[in-house]
C-alpha cells in the first residue's frame, strides 16, 4: 500500500475559468498552431544511444547536444504527458543518469557519448532522478525496470545528503549557483571563495520532492525500511523550510547564509517553489503570490514571469549563454511552468490561463520568425534572447528545443481540460 503520508498524484486540474466563444476559438487556434510547431520540433530532442550513453537520450536540441539533468527531466515530462507510452524516454533518461553513478553515488549533471562532463568542478546532478523514475513508472505501469538501478539511486540520494545537506539547519544547499541550473541566480553565488554558502529554497524543495518520490518507489519495490526513512526526511525538510526560510512578515521564502543565518533578500523565481507543493496554507500562499508574483514591479511582466524581481539592482535582460545563461530577469519557460502550477494550486485560474496563452503566443511567433526557439526571453519585450546568431556555431541560428515544450502542455490543459499533468506532489502535512 502506498503511504497516506506521501501520496501519488499526477493531478489533472479542471478548468474553472469562464471562456467567451471568441476566446475559445482564438486559443484553440493557437493550440493547433503550436502543436503543429512542436510536432516538427520536438523529435529533435531525442537521440539514439551512442557510445557511453546506452539508451536513447534527451537533449535540449539546437545549441546543446548533451544529456543534461533537469533539462531531460522536463523534456521527458512533456513526452510522457503527450502519451503515457512516451514515458519510455523519461525512463531511459533515468537509466542513463542512474547508470552513471559511481561507487560514492556521484553523478555528473551533464553526460555525453564520451562520458560524464563534470563542469565547474565536481558538478553533481540536480535532485530529479527519483521524480523522473516515479512518473515514468506510473505512466508505464511498470516499476520493475527500476530494480536494477535501485541501489545506485539510493547511493545518489546518500551522496547528496553527505555533500549538500546542513545538519544544523536541516536544509539543503548548492555548491554554487551554476550547480542549481539557474546559472547566475542572484539569490545564490558563484564566488569560488564562498562555495556551499547558502541554504537554498530550490535545493531544499527539490530534495524534499526527491525523498517523497523515493519513499513511494521504495514501497513499490518492497523496501519498507527505506520508505519509512525517506518519509521522515520529507517531513524534516518541509518543517525546516517553513521554520527557517519562510517569513510571514515579508510573505516570502528567503535563502539564508549557512554561516550566519543572514537572510538573502533577493526575490528570485526560486523563492516560489514551495508553492508548487502547497507548503503554505491557501490564504498565505495567495498573499505571497499577490504581493510578488503578480506584482508588475516585482515578477510579472506583460510577457510572463521574470526570473528576478524588476525591483532588484541586478535585474537585466542580457542575452548570455556562455559561460553561463542569464537568470537575472529573462523569462524561462520551465520556471514559468512551475509558476503556472503554483497559480492553479492556489486558485489563480484566470492568471494561470493568461500565462499559458501568453507564453504559447510568444513561442509561436518565435518559431515563425526563426524556425526554432530561444532558451530565454526578454521580460520587457518578449523577444528571444540567447542563443543569438553570433553566439550560434557557424553564425547560423542554432535555436533551442527543450523544456519550452512545456508550453504546449500548459495550453492544452487550459483549452481542452486535458494533459493537465503538473508534477507529482507530496502530501507531507
Amino acid at each position: 500500500m502506498i503511504s497516506a503520508v506521501i501520496a501519488t498524484f499526477l493531478v489533472s486540474i479542471s478548468l474553472s475559468v469562464a471562456q467567451s466563444p471568441s476566446d475559445q476559438t482564438d486559443t484553440a487556434s493557437l493550440l493547433r498552431d503550436l502543436t503543429a510547431d512542436f510536432d516538427r520540433l520536438a523529435p529533435q530532442t531525442i537521440r539514439p544511444s551512442d557510445g557511453y550513453i546506452k539508451h536513447p537520450y534527451l537533449i535540449p536540441a539546437g545549441y546543446y547536444n548533451q544529456m543534461w539533468d533537469w533539462d531531460g527531466f522536463f523534456i521527458g515530462l512533456h513526452w510522457a504527458n503527450q502519451d503515457p507510452a512516451h514515458a519510455k524516454y523519461l525512463r531511459d533518461w533515468v537509466l542513463g543518469f542512474a547508470g552513471s553513478a559511481d561507487a560514492d553515488g556521484y553523478v555528473a549533471g551533464c553526460i555525453t557519448p564520451k562520458g560524464p562532463r563534470p563542469l565547474f568542478g565536481k558538478f553533481a546532478m540536480k535532485p530529479f532522478l527519483a521524480q523522473g523514475a516515479l512518473i515514468a513508472a506510473q505512466d508505464l505501469n511498470d516499476y520493475e525496470w527500476i530494480r536494477p538501478v535501485w541501489p545506485a539511486m539510493k547511493r545518489v540520494l546518500e551522496y547528496r545528503r553527505r555533500t549538500q545537506y546542513d545538519e544544523k539547519w536541516k536544509l539543503w544547499f548548492w555548491d554554487n549557483a551554476m550547480q542549481s541550473g539557474a546559472d547566475n541566480n542572484a539569490a545564490l553565488t558563484n564566488d569560488e571563495k564562498d562555495r556551499s554558502a547558502i541554504l537554498a529554497v530550490d535545493a531544499s524543495v527539490y530534495a524534499m520532492r526527491e525523498y517523497a518520490a523515493m519513499a513511494i518507489l521504495a514501497e513499490q519495490l518492497g523496501d519498507p525500511v527505506a520508505a519509512k526513512a525517506y518519509r521522515a526526511e520529507v517531513l524534516s525538510t518541509r518543517h525546516a523550510i517553513l521554520r527557517q526560510l519562510w517569513s510571514a512578515r515579508d510573505a516570502m521564502f528567503w535563502n539564508r547564509r549557512r554561516d550566519t543565518g543572514a537572510i538573502v533578500r533577493v526575490v528570485a523565481w526560486t523563492n516560489f517553489l514551495p508553492l508548487v507543493d502547497g507548503v503554505l496554507p491557501r490564504d498565505e500562499g495567495r498573499r505571497m503570490i499577490s504581493a510578488y508574483l503578480l506584482n508588475a514591479t516585482q515578477m510579472r511582466s506583460e510577457h510572463g514571469f521574470r526570473s528576478l524581481s524588476h525591483f532588484d539592482a541586478a535585474y537585466n535582460n542580457e542575452a548570455i549563454i556562455n559561460p553561463y545563461s542569464n537568470w537575472r530577469g529573462p523569462i524561462w519557460i520551465n520556471a514559468n511552468f512551475l509558476d503556472w502550477i503554483a497559480l492553479r494550486r492556489y486558485g489563480f485560474n484566470d492568471e494561470a490561463r493568461w500565462l499559458a496563452v501568453t507564453l504559447a503566443a510568444h513561442l509561436h511567433r518565435d518559431i515563425a520568425k526563426w524556425g526554432s526557439m530561444h532558451e530565454d526571453y526578454d521580460a520587457e519585450t518578449g523577444d528571444g534572447l540567447a542563443p543569438t546568431v553570433a553566439q550560434s556555431p557557424g553564425g547560423k541560428f542554432a535555436g533551442f528545443v527543450g523544456w519550452n515544450l512545456l508550453a504546449e502542455d500548459m495550453l492544452q490543459c487550459e483549452v481542452t481540460q486535458q494533459h493537465c499533468m503538473t508534477l507529482e506532489m507530496a502530501d507531507t502535512k
